[in-house]
């Protein structure tokens, strides 16, 4: 299995068989490595509706075929841009053919902005996402703040990867993150959703210098580079 960063919470992940997509805002991204057009997946995976998430999904998914995962609100409203879609909702699971996916408790916001008509839509709770592929558990915190249930998921999974936000501002900053770090207790940590915008940025490097002194093991990545599940 193949995991490739793409700027902002973009993560590709290749298995043998599949390939899925989360949170593809590749198009205004000034960190992206790659354009929606050369993306081919068969699955996108949503942990929300803000347009640094939802992204490209649209024109993604109608190019591939591919099918959307999501919270039930905005899967809903994805159905109805033609999209074929998957409704999930928090604490709820499902097998699919790449693996089982999980979505877990986020502290945010999720909706779309219509900018002509000067209107917001809601779009249900945000959400992370636990993937078990291949063996592996890979956890995806989506938007979030530092909350306290972070600690029944590193104690009820054991954890290869969490890719946990540290921009702050809009979610936890490093801080809150190493905290959260250490309660997930992950083999390697990825820090995303920084550095895209000037209010989000953040000192990646450092981030890790502070988990290796916790004890802890991280990573980062720049955009268009790979780690092995």
């Amino acid at each position: 299995m193949k995991i490739t960063y793409h700027g902002q919470s973009c993560i590709e992940i290749h298995t043998n068989e599949y390939n899925l997509i989360i949170d593809p805002f590749l198009t205004g991204n000034p960190l992206a490595d790659i354009t929606a057009d050369q993306v081919k997946v068969d699955y996108v995976l949503l942990t929300h509706g803000h347009g640094d998430h939802l992204g490209d999904t649209i024109p993604i998914a109608k190019k591939n075929n591919a099918k959307v995962i999501a919270p039930v609100e905005l899967a809903t409203w994805l159905s109805w841009q033609g999209l074929e879609t998957y409704g999930m909702n928090i604490g709820g699971s499902c097998d699919f053919p790449f693996g089982r996916v999980k979505l877990t408790l986020a502290h945010h916001s999720s909706s779309f902005e219509d900018h002509e008509k000067k209107e917001i839509i809601y779009l249900g709770n945000p959400a992370g996402f636990l993937l078990q592929i291949e063996g592996k558990i890979i956890y995806h915190a989506g938007d979030t703040s530092l909350f306290s249930d972070m600690k029944l998921i590193g104690m009820q999974n054991d954890i290869d990867i969490a890719f946990l936000p540290i921009g702050d501002y809009f979610t936890m900053g490093p801080e809150d993150a190493l905290i959260a770090a250490e309660w997930i207790d992950a083999k390697q940590v990825v820090p995303i959703h920084y550095n895209t915008f000037p209010v989000i940025e953040q000192d990646a490097s450092k981030f890790i210098t502070n988990l290796r002194y916790k004890g802890l093991s991280g990573v980062v990545l720049q955009p268009g580079e790979s780690i092995n599940g």
